[in-house]
């Protein structure tokens, strides 16, 4: 599997909210963490960053006693994320600065050929296989619940001016319950994990497209095709490209 992953703090910004957090592709749990903070000064980035470190810790601490069955892995996801709320949530009552902040949150494990997603917020997980690419999260946003209801289209969604307003993120309450969901990753799969400020520059027929056209430095190609079109909050893309590795197919070359 190749492993890309960057962030960049956009052109209308003057500091990176986003944090990330990506497995080496040696390591031995291949986990994959998104997080898009909010509020205040320093608040977002205290919100993601916290968040991003608690879902990682308490994955990589508690996933060797893990039984390896979906139930038992979807809960492994619900408790990190559950636990990365609570840390947010508790961190914000330190200071007066920082009791509205919050974050998105993404997690990916990847084990046994499938991807186990934990999602809150409107960050999103794209899997592109062949000819197409498919959302796998929902935005937990206002107007995602309009566009749900049959009250606006998809493309009045797109210019709607409440279009940011989140339902549903981390460490705004004490509570919280995020979407889990299991999705095969086959052979030449790919997964793209990104913040909203690359795919509120960009429609997925562009994202698309780039991926396609670009297949050298897809990541880079991304923020600055986001950049060109304004840039007005900071973009963090993570790739997982299910390929064969080189030695693999030598191998294969060689036996045949």
């Amino acid at each position: 599997m190749r492993i890309l992953a960057k962030s960049d703090i956009g052109k209308a910004r003057d500091m990176n909210q986003d944090n990330f957090y990506v497995a080496k592709e040696e390591d031995a749990i291949q986990l994959f963490v998104l997080a898009d903070g909010m509020g205040g000064y320093k608040g977002g980035e205290i919100a993601s960053s916290v968040a991003v470190y608690s879902a990682q810790n308490y994955i990589c601490n508690n996933f060797e006693n893990t039984p390896k069955e979906e139930e038992a892995i979807f809960k492994l996801l619900i408790d990190s994320i559950e636990y990365a709320n609570l840390m947010v949530y508790e961190r914000s009552k330190e200071d007066e600065e920082w009791k509205d902040m919050g974050t998105t949150l993404d997690v990916c494990l990847i084990y046994n050929n499938k991807a186990f997603i934990g999602h809150v917020g409107d960050s999103r997980v794209y899997r592109i296989r062949k000819n197409s690419m498919k959302r796998l999260t929902k935005d937990h946003s206002y107007v995602e619940q309009l566009v749900e209801d049959g009250k606006i289209t998809k493309e009045e969604a797109d210019s709607h001016p409440k279009k940011n307003m989140l339902v549903k993120a981390i460490g705004c309450n004490s509570l919280v319950e995020p979407d889990v969901m299991c999705k095969a990753f086959e052979k030449d799969d790919i997964i793209l994990m990104c913040s909203d400020g690359l795919t509120n520059m960009l429609k997925e027929d562009e994202i698309y497209k780039i991926l396609l056209e670009n297949s050298e430095n897809p990541v880079a190609a991304l923020i600055n095709s986001a950049n060109r079109e304004g840039g007005v909050d900071n973009i963090t893309v993570i790739i997982l490209d299910n390929i064969e590795k080189e030695s693999e197919k030598e191998k294969e070359e060689i036996e045949k």
